[in-house]
């Protein structure tokens, strides 16, 4: 077997235990480090032979690190992170502020491309998947509707954008897609559908000593990118019934294309998926598109990227003679 891509993860939450765990189940890839923000003494990896690093020292990886993930969250981690370390190494996040992804690209790119880099951002499964089969539905099937919902599952970046409020000990939030929205969706009728419409939200939150209730829930509803365009239902709760009740993080959804084609044919094309967990399945893609940055990198591809520009043959270990014989 040829050398392993070594790998690096900043960021040690769920995500970032859901990319090393994801490692072991690929020997082309080996994990050389982790890094936080946290007092690395405090950090225990899955395998206490795993080097620790500081975000701060994390210059000093350069030489041994030849993708890192940036495992942080999208609301306030990888907006610093992602420009920072995509100036010193080929890095993979799954940056998922939807309304916000043109600007962070920009950010991302401008690095990269300075320092011969390979930046692959918003990997994941929305975005990331579903972004990939929004597009090859609109490309097969041009005149037509698209739908993508999502849940009833755990948003990892919600929840991190719920818990990043003042007055927030704790909290998870659940997306819920409307039962008629979907329905309508995969009728044919092709509806017209506001955000409002095909999703409410539901936040469960442990509030910090002191805080004022009123003023956190009104943080939340009114989040912009968040919150602010859907129903968002805050309830509080206390510490105990959060560990009891919400340690579960499952998802999933389903994009829909409803179509016609030039004879006047209709067509629908779904892609869904059922995530028992979230940050598991999502660090598996994060993972993937590591091979796939490694790659493109060697071939003089610099610069950020989205999934949208990653051939799918790169993602996979297997070389491309056993795709086209197994797979094709």
């Amino acid at each position: 077997m040829s050398t392993p891509i070594r790998i690096g993860i900043t960021g040690y939450g769920n995500l970032g235990r859901g990319a090393e765990a994801a490692i072991t189940q690929s020997p082309d890839l080996e994990l050389v480090a982790l890094v936080t923000r946290r007092d690395p003494a405090t950090v225990t990896p899955a395998n206490p032979e795993t080097p620790v690093v500081h975000l701060d020292d994390v210059a000093d990886l350069q030489v041994l690190v030849d993708v890192m993930l940036c495992c942080g969250g999208s609301k306030e981690d990888l907006p610093v992170q992602g420009p920072l370390l995509a100036s010193m190494f080929n890095i993979v996040d799954s940056y998922d502020t939807h309304a916000r992804i043109p600007e962070y690209f920009a950010s991302v790119d401008a690095p990269a491309r300075d320092n011969n880099t390979t930046a692959v951002i918003s990997t994941g499964w929305d975005p990331g998947l579903f972004s990939i089969n929004r597009l090859i539905g609109e490309a097969i099937l041009p005149e037509g509707a698209t739908y993508s919902f999502w849940g009833r599952g755990l948003s990892q970046g919600h929840s991190d954008a719920v818990r990043r409020v003042d007055g927030v000990a704790a909290g998870v939030q659940y997306t819920n897609p409307t039962s008629d929205a979907v329905a309508r969706a995969r009728s044919g009728e092709r509806p017209e559908l506001t955000t409002r419409e095909k999703h409410t939200r539901h936040c469960f939150v442990v509030l910090t000593d002191g805080a004022d209730a009123d003023e956190v829930e009104q943080a939340i509803v009114t989040m912009p990118d968040y919150f602010v365009d859907y129903d968002t239902t805050v309830t509080f709760i206390d510490a105990d019934t959060l560990a009891a009740e919400h340690d579960a993080m499952p998802h999933g959804g389903v994009v829909i294309r409803s179509a016609s084609t030039a004879d006047g044919h209709d067509h629908t094309m779904q892609f869904s998926l059922e995530l028992g967990h979230n940050p598991s399945f999502t660090a598996g893609v994060v993972v993937a598109y590591a091979r796939a940055a490694h790659r493109m990198n060697q071939g003089g591809d610099f610069g950020a990227k989205t999934p949208f520009d990653v051939a799918p043959g790169l993602l996979s270990p297997r070389s491309p003679e056993d795709l086209r014989r197994d797979l094709l």
